[in-house]
């Protein structure tokens, strides 16, 4: 399987720490945010992954992360012109990605758990599931898309509702046969005028071909001043367990 990690976007939620860098080489406690999501992959097994970001921070991503090889892996690069959204930034995977099933995350996750299980899950799950998302319980659903399940199966997946029908939320990593590209060809924009990976995970919730897992463990996104403190705390906390265990 292979690796997609999305790293664009203005994240003008984060000004003025943005206004001069991209958002997922700030800091989280002790490490650039990209290095989390890096992680995540690499723990998974994931070896060959491709970053894709703006055009204008290529060269400061390539300059702290390099070709992967230090990281036991290979990363390649994809530069993505403006700020078209999720779904466009995803199409431009597509040749990376040619035939294989992969895992998408975005730039700003942070996850302190091994989800090389739910990889596992997926490949035997792809003759009956176009994709499969990770999805975990939050105190306020109203800031994230929102999911419903059914058995094993996504039922739908509403984004930021003002009543939501859960308190399950998508959390960004989502696993993909390369069916998604027609998917995502055909896209409209949504009302912020972008093209949406949800929209395409959406209509995979209505055709009956989305699966989840639920992460068990902490999880938060860094995209605002908020999540960015709490994924500090988070990983801070994290450590201090760990060094306790260590004694």
């Amino acid at each position: 399987m292979r690796g997609v990690l999305l790293a664009g976007g203005t994240a003008t939620r984060l000004r003025p720490l943005t206004s001069v860098t991209n958002k997922h080489l700030l800091p989280v406690y002790k490490k650039p945010m990209i290095f989390y999501p890096l992680e995540t992959l690499l723990k998974a097994g994931i070896r060959d992954i491709l970053i894709v970001t703006g055009g204008e921070h290529v060269g400061d991503f390539f300059r702290l992360l390099g070709s992967g090889k230090e990281w036991g892996a290979r990363f390649s690069y994809e530069l993505q012109a403006g700020a078209a959204g999720t779904g466009a930034a995803l199409l431009l995977a597509e040749d990376f990605v040619r035939d294989s099933e992969f895992m998408v995350i975005l730039g700003d996750n942070v996850v302190s758990e091994d989800v090389a299980r739910f990889v596992r899950s997926f490949q035997k799950e792809k003759e009956l599931f176009k994709a499969k998302i990770l999805i975990s319980k939050v105190k306020d659903p109203r800031k994230y898309g929102v999911v419903t399940i059914k058995g094993n199966r996504v039922a739908s997946i509403v984004e930021k509702p003002k009543r939501p029908a859960s308190s399950y939320v998508n959390t960004g990593l989502w696993m993909f046969q390369p069916d998604i590209f027609a998917l995502l060809k055909g896209l409209k924009k949504s009302a912020r005028g972008e093209y949406e990976v949800t929209d395409a995970l959406a209509t995979y919730a209505r055709q009956g071909l989305l699966t989840y897992s639920i992460l068990k463990s902490a999880w938060t996104d860094a995209g605002s001043f908020e999540s960015l403190y709490r994924a500090t705390v988070l990983m801070k906390r994290l450590e201090d367990q760990q060094r306790r265990k260590s004694r």
